[in-house]
């Protein structure tokens, strides 16, 4: 129900870090103390879950910062609150536990929260006012998403199974064996009264019930209320692990007794639900038949009570990301990825014509509708400015910012612009090319080509400034050029662009990144003779993969990193993701997976290469990095490998992600000669 936003949930190989606070320590090799660092970068705050009230007047939003002390590494999210026009300003909720996802009472008089200060992550209820937080919920396992019925009486929200108590004792024992793909625990949807029964207590009640899970298809919304606030809609999947997303469907609960009834259940993956505001119909975003893991889905409306879904248009990217219905019931508000910034669109649902709300000026975020559907909520950054929350009104989208999370953030950033380029076999590409922050016209500076994750990731302008594994600013601090292409298989492109790597992995997206690095050459910015490579997940496939191919990299950094096909996709928790795109199982097409792995073609590389590698990735096993690091390391070529405990597809311990930045650095610094 809550975070009706923009960003899909993705299950593919993409990595984004937004991840952001406070850092202590300082890296052994820190340029100047006027040139941008990590360590600078770290002080970039995040900001979303921006809410506005039902009467439009007043916005919620979180702040999240790093904690770093001698003892501490994590990050701590609080609750602010300002007025429409960013007046009146302040702080909501305090401690040293986060308290994060938000929504106003349908009246606006309350706010519900979720926070960890329990030790779980459990529902809270404040005045809108401020005061005392009340727990009203007391979960083992954790509250997930929620949401307020649209009377005001009630709040839903999942929750996975908990231990029985015979798992807790075995688990304490050690006696805490257990068997793959058994006994999973699902997460249901639960319903609690907001007021006190007459013995003074809140008694939640499950809703659903069975061997599904609620949630885990594509997008951010896993369920809705009926405006009548008798029915919730929700998607639910076979289990809660990431390759079942395929088996996404939607169903109807009624709330009163608990009966489920079967909404749109197909061999495509169904999701993102939401009720019309009179209730008669529900919109659903509807994959491929068979899903694809490039992911392509298309708008449909079907009657609440079941029948014939219809197909709504087209949307540019084939990615809709629905944000929610008009107040009048005639348009549906999504946003997509378009090239490097991002757009909002509305859709009518009669005459099918899809407008542009804002033709793509910033990279927004976490878009959503209030109870009136009168103003949108988000937060928004570019290049050069950091993010913040905003609000608009619907019908005059014109972003004001209430957030003043990142004032005192002020880097001195170098040019960026988005340049475009001609792949080996005629297909446009582009990317994003940030310069040094010195440069001087008619100069060569060294490249760095930075790989995104996915393959359907993207670069998007985001704010150039703050953390990420591979920091933009700090290399522009340090005299480096930076190009972040959007090779074939990208998103904001268009199907035919995403699905262009199909058995191709290492084919045309190598060339496409080649080529990029060939025209910023031409362009007379790059100097050939210093370039590197890096990338994360997908982008550490590739980059493995551009070791193997050419030895015009001085250096490479590669990170949780696919380098053999065939053991990934008997290891990672996604076995269905690498035969979509190679088109068979490896048993049944050895070649492909040979031809397109890194490992069967590494004889001969001898480019100086950091693997960095999370020890609790389940997503690429690190067994993926050690694969490399022992075959390069066996050749005798200048190789080190950093491993992250406690971590999964990515730091999320802030000195974790610090030392990669960190580390980042100062291999390019010692293998391109722009150590300061």
């Amino acid at each position: 129900m809550k975070q009706r936003n923009i960003s899909a949930i993705s299950v593919s190989l993409i990595l984004v870090i937004t991840l952001v606070g406070t850092a202590l320590s300082s890296a052994s090799k820190s340029p100047a103390p006027a040139a941008w660092t990590p360590e600078f970068s770290m002080k970039v705050k995040g900001v979303g879950g921006v809410t506005v009230s039902p009467d439009g007047k007043r916005v919620l939003y979180t702040v999240n910062e790093a904690v770093m002390t001698a003892d501490k590494s994590e990050y701590l999210t609080q609750i602010w609150t300002a007025n429409a026009d960013g007046s009146d300003a302040y702080q909501m909720t305090f401690g040293e536990k986060s308290s994060t996802t938000t929504d106003w009472s349908p009246d606006g008089r309350w706010i519900a929260f979720t926070s960890a200060r329990s030790g779980k992550n459990n529902l809270y209820l404040m005045r809108a006012s401020g005061g005392e937080a009340e727990m009203i919920t007391d979960v083992k396992s954790g509250v997930g998403s929620f949401g307020w019925s649209p009377d005001g009486k009630s709040i839903a929200y999942t929750s996975s199974d908990p231990l029985s108590a015979d798992e807790e004792k075995n688990l304490k024992g050690k006696d805490d064996s257990r068997w793959i793909d058994e006994n999973v625990k699902m997460s249901h949807l639960y319903v609690i009264g907001v007021a006190k029964d007459t013995n003074g207590k809140r008694e939640p009640r499950q809703l659903t019930k069975g061997n599904f899970t609620v949630g885990s298809g594509i997008g951010g919304v896993s369920y809705d209320w009926s405006p009548d606030s008798r029915s919730i809609v929700f998607t639910h999947t076979k289990t809660p692990k990431a390759d079942d997303w395929v088996s996404a469907d939607v169903s109807v609960v009624d709330v009163a007794s608990g009966n489920i009834k079967p909404l749109a259940a197909t061999n495509a993956s169904e999701s993102q639900p939401f009720y019309s505001p009179d209730g008669r119909w529900i919109a659903l975003s509807v994959s491929s038949d068979p899903p694809r893991w490039a992911f392509n889905t298309t708008i449909n409306l079907i009657p609440s009570g079941g029948g014939t879904p219809k197909a709504l248009a087209l949307s540019y990217d084939e990615q809709p990301n629905m944000v929610g219905w008009s107040a009048d019931g005639k348009r549906i508000y999504f946003g997509e990825t378009r090239g490097t910034a991002t757009a909002l669109y509305a859709i009518n649902v009669e005459t099918n014509a899809i407008t542009e709300i804002d033709k793509g000026r910033a990279v927004y975020g976490a878009v959503n509708l209030n109870f009136t559907r009168t103003m949108f909520g988000l937060t928004m950054q570019t290049n050069d400015s950091p993010p913040e929350a905003y609000v608009t009104r619907v019908e005059s989208f014109a972003p004001t910012r209430v957030s003043s999370a990142n004032a005192d953030i002020k880097p001195v950033l170098g040019k960026m612009e988005v340049v475009r380029w001609k792949s080996s076999d005629g297909m446009d590409v582009e990317g994003i090319l940030n310069y040094p922050a010195d440069y001087k016209a008619g100069t060569r500076a060294p490249l760095l080509l930075v790989i995104h994750g996915g393959p359907t990731g993207v670069f998007t302008q985001n704010f150039a400034a703050g953390p990420g594994l591979y920091p933009t600013a700090v290399f522009n601090a340090r005299g480096y050029a930076v190009l972040r292409a959007n090779p074939r298989g990208s998103s904001g492109y268009g199907k035919k662009f995403r699905f262009a790597n199909y058995k191709d992995w290492g084919g045309g997206d190598y060339k496409d990144l080649m080529a990029g690095v060939d025209h910023v050459i031409s362009m007379g910015v790059a100097d050939q003779n210093r370039l590197g490579v890096m990338g994360w997940s997908y982008g550490g496939f590739m980059t493995s993969w551009v070791i193997t191919q050419t030895k015009r990299f001085k250096a490479a950094s590669i990170g949780a990193a696919v380098t053999n096909l065939m053991s990934f996709t008997g290891t990672s928790d996604i076995p269905g993701f690498i035969p979509d795109y190679m088109g068979a199982q490896f048993w049944d097409d050895l070649d492909v997976y040979r031809l397109h792995s890194a490992m069967f073609n590494i004889k001969g590389a001898s480019t100086p290469s950091l693997i960095q590698h999370c020890e609790g990735d389940l997503r690429v096993p690190i067994s993926q990095g050690y694969e490399l690091y022992n075959a390069l390391r066996q050749q005798g070529v200048p190789v080190r490998m950093l491993v992250m405990p406690r971590q999964a597809h990515g730091p999320t311990e802030p000195k974790m992600l610090l030392k990669v930045m960190q580390t980042n650095v100062e291999w390019f610094d010692k293998y391109l000669g722009n150590e300061s």
